[in-house]
């Protein structure tokens, strides 16, 4: 039997065990099963993310693409990888998942003595190093390739260059970047062509969405790489509850980039709590709503012209994500870090940027409404959408975890070649960096990683569009966004003391990391309220 065959072998006794934890921990659990194994759930979580990836590993093998050995190499150390995190996972509480320490084996040591053996791995590292860290064959059709190479191009021209003076800065994203992105149609990957976007009328093009963003990511992820998720979360809500008036009028203004966009939803109490959203909206005697309240996080506001609101306009239906309506409010554009809108009759709202230690060129935003009125026509599906919001805004939150995938895939590959480069070019004890079989061995790793989070990312991307996903997008995202952070944090580790120095890209991928697994649904959150919940209803 061929190695990737006895990988595949592997990877199916451990989802058998994988699917007997799950049933001890669902028998076991009192209540709805979330909040008393919250422990099980985040553990099974990541490895039920990490156990799809890996059929997506395999497959990524067996098709016909070129560089076949070096793409079995990363299928069977990925596969090995997983399974042993999984037995890690299982086998440090046998008793939380009904499990005895004979379950364990599974053939895992006797195959991961192969595959991940010290030679195994540092021949895996040399063939990233001969590549200079450049991905391996993606399958992607011509249409998306021709995609993905516009838009590398346009990184490595207009945003690369100026990535790290916007990091420096604080500043804002330049209009030139925005310009362009506007002219190559970026804003309307997510609006159908029928009201001037990208996106055909007869279905959903996610793949090309993860193609653009994987690309604008590796150029910076704060100073482009984030600059579609905003529009396609407001396309997706108008497009699912938008009146026809109103996505006649605001579509083609998205996808023309005119204005430009944000989405506030987070508030200082309630973080990815989503239903329990408290900014209200009453109304008005004088026709449409009043918004009072604070928001937080909400990224891009300052600079767009539109922003998507989510209030509560019913303060006692329950359960009370009911209660919940969106709206389209209107203000100025600034590019500074506070700002101020007046309306003629004196409703207010106020912006302030938040410090953080990365994800800077948009800037995110402590916003306060005071009586901010909003006209009756900017409720989405106005009075048809009324209590409707909640069900909107989750609609645009399944594109934007795809999307967080993806920028997390883009910018792990920036590190990965930045780490090649400089270990190569860098030389220790008289010898490359690179030659070196520790630094081999990160490279195999992260190029693997690298590798499947991409085709991982591909595959829910196409299943969102056959509408057969259901939680892949949140398991993408839990795996991409862990990867990513260690992914940065080795390349920081092999450039040494360059890499903790301000004036070194690679500190910037590095903080940049850490917030992919916090926005657009937090790691614990989607682990345990999203991919658990599923696991404890559904047995398979």
């Amino acid at each position: 039997m061929s190695v990737l065959n006895q990988s595949a072998a592997l990877l199916a006794e451990a989802r058998m065990m994988f699917d007997r934890a799950i049933a001890h921990v669902r028998a076991s659990a009192t209540g709805d099963g979330i909040d008393t194994a919250q422990i099980q759930l985040y553990d099974l979580a990541f490895s039920a993310a990490e156990l799809a990836a890996g059929a997506v590993a395999l497959d990524y093998a067996r098709a016909s693409l070129p560089d076949s050995p070096i793409r079995e190499q990363v299928a069977n150390f990925f596969v090995l990888d997983a399974v042993g995190n999984l037995l890690a996972r299982l086998g440090s509480r046998l008793e939380d998942f009904g499990l005895a320490k004979s379950d364990l084996d599974i053939g895992h040591a006797e195959l991961a003595s192969q595959v991940l053996s010290s030679a195994a791995v540092e021949m895996l590292g040399k063939a990233m190093v001969e590549r200079l860290g450049a991905p391996l064959p993606d399958g992607l059709d011509h249409e998306k390739s021709m995609m993905r190479a516009t838009f590398r191009q346009f990184a490595d021209q207009q945003v690369t260059p100026i990535a790290e003076r916007v990091h420096r800065q604080d500043a804002m994203i330049p209009d030139n970047v925005i310009e362009g992105l506007r002219q190559l149609g970026c804003f309307g990957l997510s609006v159908p062509q029928r009201f001037g976007g990208l996106n055909p009328d007869d279905r959903d093009d996610s793949l090309g969405m993860v193609v653009v963003t994987e690309e604008l990511s590796r150029g910076s992820l704060g100073a482009a790489g984030s600059l579609i998720t905003r529009p396609e979360i407001m396309a997706r809500a108008l497009l699912e509850g938008g009146t026809p008036a109103q996505q006649r009028k605001w579509l083609p203004a998205l996808a023309a980039g005119n204005p430009l966009c944000a989405i506030s939803v987070t508030e200082p109490n309630t973080g990815s709590d989503v239903a329990s959203v408290s900014l209200r909206a009453t109304s008005s005697s004088e026709g449409g709503w009043l918004l009072n309240g604070g928001k937080t996080w909400c990224t891009f506001a300052g600079k767009a012209g539109v922003i998507l609101v989510l209030a509560r306009t019913d303060q006692t239906v329950k359960p009370p994500h009911r209660g919940l309506s969106l709206f389209m409010i209107e203000k100025p554009s600034s590019d500074d870090h506070e700002f101020e809108f007046v309306q003629p009759k004196g409703g207010r709202v106020t912006g302030r940027a938040i410090s953080t230690l990365g994800y800077r060129g948009m800037h995110s935003y402590e916003m306060f409404y005071d009586d901010f009125h909003v006209p009756a026509e900017n409720l989405v599906g106005e009075a048809q959408g009324l209590g409707k919001g909640f069900y909107f805004t989750m609609r645009g939150f399944a594109g934007g975890r795809i999307q967080t995938a993806a920028r997390a895939t883009g910018l792990m590959q920036a590190a990965f070649e930045r780490a090649v480069a400089y270990g190569l070019d860098r030389r220790v004890f008289n010898r490359p960096v690179a030659s070196f079989p520790l630094t081999l061995a990160k490279y195999a790793r992260m190029g693997a990683y690298i590798t499947i989070c991409r085709q991982f990312s591909y595959d829910v991307a196409r299943m969102m569009d056959d509408g057969t996903a259901t939680i892949e997008a949140s398991l993408v995202k839990l795996l991409a966004c862990k990867h990513s952070e260690w992914v940065t944090r080795e390349a920081l580790q092999i450039h040494g003391g360059m890499g903790y120095a301000e004036e070194s890209a690679v500190s910037r991928y590095y903080v940049d990391a850490r917030v992919l697994s916090i926005f657009e649904g937090a790691e614990e959150t989607l682990a345990l309220r999203v991919v658990g919940k599923a696991l404890l209803d559904k047995p398979n």
